[in-house]
């Protein structure tokens, strides 16, 4: 293993964070591979730059502050990315239930006060496409409409 390359992993990964897969893409597109790619990844794990639930965590902060995302949409995000089960977990534990509806009812005052008048239908249809729940979702409508 290259230290040149594992210093060059280490200031990639504190960047931001970033997950295994991540990591191992840009150690390819570096044409590092086999042992030294592994050798990498162990390091950057046993000096704390590269950890999957810190990661999540922020993935779903990030994701649902800034791009208002429901957690079906950004725990399929998290698959995409091999992200385990229960670091998905840990990270959507990150939404706090209070904050989750109220992004709901925020985005269906936004997009009710859109010119385009929406029915109930195409509200759930769009807040279920940005990966909220079906049952939240229509709760909240029948609550709200």
């Amino acid at each position: 293993m290259n230290s040149n390359d594992l210093e060059r992993a280490k200031k990639y990964c504190a960047y931001q964070e970033r997950c295994h897969s991540e990591v191992r893409s840009r150690l390819l597109e570096w044409k590092i591979y086999g042992d030294d790619l592994e050798e990498i990844i162990v390091a950057l794990i046993e000096e704390n730059f590269l950890n999957e639930e810190r990661f999540a965590k922020a993935y779903v902060s990030g994701k649902f502050n800034m791009n208002h995302w429901g957690k079906n949409k950004i725990s399929q995000a998290l698959k995409a990315k091999h992200i385990s089960d229960y670091c998905i977990r840990k990270g959507l534990e990150v939404i706090q239930d209070e904050d989750y509806i109220r992004t709901i009812k925020q985005i269906l005052e936004k997009r009710s006060r859109e010119k385009k008048t929406h029915s109930s239908f195409q509200l759930s249809q769009y807040l279920m496409s940005r990966g909220f729940e079906y049952n939240l979702v229509s709760k909240i409508l029948e609550h709200e409409g």
